[in-house]
């Protein structure tokens, strides 16, 4: 991954961690400018997180080939999203929030009256032990399911219905607080973090990140695939947020619960504007007005067979979006000279049931000056 800034170009690689030897990483090998990463140059966050691979931006002299400066931070090769402007490098990536803590809140909650007295006990002593989250998991489970054994069948499948009932309303009331987006800020000028922090839910792709005005714009789908733990309230349950952050990276505004029980397909943001497509049955086109970034609003919505998992500006007031409908490669123009009724102007469908656009961006060629695109 590649971007041009004024005193060179700005290469952002991925190396997967190698657990046997995992440093010094050898980013560039050969004669010239060598870098070598050592284990205790790498950025981490202090929340645990999954990764698989460690990120290395550089500033790199295109002439000499000389790295100017250069840093690193522990990535996901599923989870971490890298997005660029022209002052910062932003890394994002997903984790979950103590997740044993979350179902220990629940039981304690919502569920007590579930259960007797010796099994609350043991819970409550849990929740205090000094233990790692995965340890508190399995130990949990197993006072679960020591109870439940000891059921009749009847009694034991009365308690998981009502167990993934009120773990339903549980987790709508909660939609927010366990899968969370990590953000971190880093200065193109002195290659530093700058800033730090997080919003609930995930990203799609980098175009679900934007920076303008100094203002960092992000939509994410919260509430997909939570968890596995034997309960079963969250399926079907998500929604679609738009968050506006600070040069800090603190929620300034934000626009919730867009698309329920549907995901993100594609998102793009062109100035004052903000596009989103989400996707289960029908596709929501949905036009934000971030004008003001502390009152960022919702203007338009249109429904139409199908969906668009990429969107790109065509000209003013014109959206392009690519995607499917019918298991066919569909290409769609959207007129969104009036933010509140956003329209579907042009239709074209393929003989095909594929397209390397719908999955990669850079398929995707747009010659603006003679008004076409590849």
């Amino acid at each position: 991954m590649w971007w041009s800034v004024t005193t060179g170009y700005v290469p952002i690689t991925q190396t997967a961690i190698n657990d046997a030897n995992p440093c010094p990483i050898e980013i560039l090998k050969g004669e010239g400018s060598p870098l070598s990463i050592r284990c205790t140059d790498i950025y981490h966050p202090v929340n645990p997180v999954p990764v698989d691979t460690t990120s290395t931006a550089m500033i790199l002299d295109p002439v000499s080939g000389r790295v100017e400066k250069n840093i690193s931070f522990v990535s996901s090769s599923g989870n971490s999203v890298v997005y660029m402007s022209n002052q910062a490098v932003y890394l994002a990536y997903s984790y979950y929030e103590d997740t044993t803590k979350f179902f220990l809140g629940f039981i304690k909650k919502e569920a007590r009256d579930l259960f007797p007295g010796w099994v609350m006990d043991k819970v409550e002593k849990l929740a205090g032990y000094d233990l790692s989250q995965q340890t508190k998991m399995m130990e949990l489970q197993l006072i679960l399911q020591k109870y439940q054994s000891s059921l009749k069948d009847d009694e034991r499948l009365k308690l998981e219905n009502e167990l993934n009932n009120r773990m339903a309303d549980y987790l709508k009331a909660h939609l927010r607080d366990l899968q969370k987006t990590g953000l971190v800020k880093i200065g193109l000028d002195s290659f530093t973090v700058l800033a730090s922090g997080s919003v609930p839910g995930q990203p799609l792709n980098q175009f679900s990140l934007d920076e303008y005005q100094d203002n960092l714009r992000l939509a994410t789908t919260v509430g997909q695939s939570l968890f596995g733990w034997g309960f079963s309230g969250n399926q079907g349950e998500s929604a679609n947020d738009v968050y506006v952050l600070d040069k800090d990276l603190k929620i300034v505004g934000q626009v919730l619960d867009l698309g329920l029980t549907e995901r993100i397909y594609s998102a793009r943001f062109v100035g004052e504007r903000g596009y989103l497509v989400t996707f289960r049955q029908t596709d929501p086109f949905y036009v934000l007005d971030l004008t003001d970034p502390a009152a960022p609003a919702l203007k338009g919505e249109l429904k139409i067979p199908g969906y668009s998992s990429y969107l790109h500006p065509l000209a003013k007031d014109k959206i392009l979006g690519v995607g499917q409908e019918n298991w066919q490669v569909k290409i769609s123009v959207f007129d969104v000279s009036s933010a509140s009724n956003p329209v579907e102007s042009a239709k074209y469908t393929l003989d095909e049931n594929w397209s390397e656009v719908l999955s990669i961006h850079r398929a995707y060629l747009q010659d603006s000056s003679h008004e076409i695109f590849f």
